[in-house]
């Protein structure tokens, strides 16, 4: 190991890093205009909370983005290429579908609403499967922690503005005018994409990458050639379970910290969102800078036992109590821990991506992700009811294992064979 561990942060200290950060930022804008951002509007006009319960289906295009991510990868638009074609086209709609949505009023117009709404979602949702195609065919593998980490700072910063800071201008001006000052935002994503490089044609093999010739190959292909690779459902069942543990430990943490311990929701806010983030910024920061030395399988296990021991922290304020200080120090472990793993993890899926197929392959990967961490969740209410809290941690502690005892077959799976 170096001596000196500052030379470690060197990888962000390129353009690269930059770009990573802005279209991160582009990235995480329009999730919370169509979800918190949008309910507290609804509230604030006298909307029923039945109606704005309605109102969480406009995120489905997030689920199933896979669907048309094969005409991403088949079809090249005739401007700046495969990848900034479509990303230019993706941020432009944003920007038109955003500021309109501030136009119409949910309680006179809430079908007109949900339709803009849903268009948002959609073009969100188109915009992330080609984002995660170009930063999987952009950066080296040795770049990859470190461009994921500062991707997530800039998704995160995204999220308090179109969050947060949306809200507080809502005290200030109309609706209207906070909804085209949070389109105004997404022109800095369409900047950064017109200045960006297209991704080079030329694998690390030296392989030349042509688009999918028909949508069959481009819808089909994929799937064949992921199976085909050694340990293929072993992958699969890896990306299911790596952070198992930590999905079932966040989904109890709000009704934990709040309804068991008794802190207040304005503490749970400044800790839990406020420091909470910080920390989750810091750890993919910090597990992005120790991938750009260590190989991927080590930091996926080192990151994934950090991850896992952090789970018991919350046990602490069994004995604290509703103590300030207690609860940031677990949030903040558990947060940057948790943040280390999702660097190592993200980094991990874009290595399973076959240049020719990035953005099926990777929505496809990313939708298996979403579909455990939502089956997961499930669950683990009835789990904390029956056993109690302490043992909750414990078993979501446990959780972590297989996961990790999965690494050990990593050796005879095909990672980064095509990047």
């Amino acid at each position: 190991m170096e001596r000196n561990p500052f030379n470690w942060f060197k990888v962000y200290l390129s353009g690269k890093m930059l770009l990573m950060f802005i279209l991160g930022f582009a990235s995480g804008m329009p999730l919370a205009l169509t979800g918190s951002t949008l309910s507290a509007w609804m509230v604030a006009e006298g909307v029923d909370i039945k109606t704005i319960g309605l109102y969480s289906l406009v995120g489905l295009p997030y689920a199933f983005k896979f669907l048309w991510s094969p005409l991403m990868d088949r079809f090249v638009p005739p401007f700046l290429g495969r990848r900034r074609g479509w990303m230019i086209i993706t941020q432009l709609a944003l920007i038109f579908t955003i500021s309109a949505l501030g136009f119409f009023n949910p309680a006179s117009m809430p079908l007109l609403v949900a339709a803009v709404a849903l268009s948002l979602a959609f073009f969100s949702a188109s915009q992330d499967i080609v984002l995660d195609a170009y930063r999987t065919e952009y950066l080296k593998p040795e770049e990859r922690g470190a461009g994921v980490g500062v991707w997530i700072m800039g998704y995160r910063i995204a999220l308090l503005i179109s969050g947060a800071i949306a809200l507080i201008l809502s005290d200030h001006v109309s609706w209207k005018m906070v909804y085209c000052i949070m389109g105004l935002f997404m022109v800095i994503g369409c900047i950064a994409t017109l200045v960006a490089p297209e991704p080079l044609k030329i694998t690390l093999t030296g392989e030349t990458v042509e688009p999918p010739k028909n949508l069959y190959e481009a819808a089909v292909s994929p799937f064949i050639e992921f199976f085909r690779r050694p340990g293929s459902l072993e992958i699969l069942l890896f990306i299911i379970l790596y952070k198992l543990g930590d999905i079932a430990a966040s989904q109890m943490t709000t009704p934990y910290i709040l309804g068991y311990v008794g802190f207040s929701r304005t503490e749970l806010g400044t800790v839990y969102k406020g420091f909470g983030m910080a920390a989750t910024i810091a750890g993919a920061l910090m597990g992005g800078a120790i991938m750009s030395r260590w190989p991927l399988k080590r930091s996926l296990f080192v990151f994934g036992v950090l991850q896992g021991v952090s789970i018991p922290t919350f046990i602490l304020l069994e004995f604290t109590g509703a103590q300030i200080w207690a609860l940031a120090v677990v949030i903040g472990i558990e947060n940057f821990c948790g943040g280390m793993g999702t660097a190592a993890y993200t980094a991990f899926l874009m290595g399973l991506c076959n240049r020719k197929f990035t953005a099926t392959q990777y929505a496809l990967l990313s939708s298996l992700m979403a579909v455990g961490r939502n089956v997961t969740g499930a669950p683990t209410g009835y789990l904390a009811d029956a056993v109690g809290w302490v043992m909750f941690f414990v078993i979501c502690t446990a959780l972590a294992l297989p996961g990790l005892l999965l690494l050990l077959r990593y050796n005879k799976w095909a990672v980064e064979v095509q990047n």
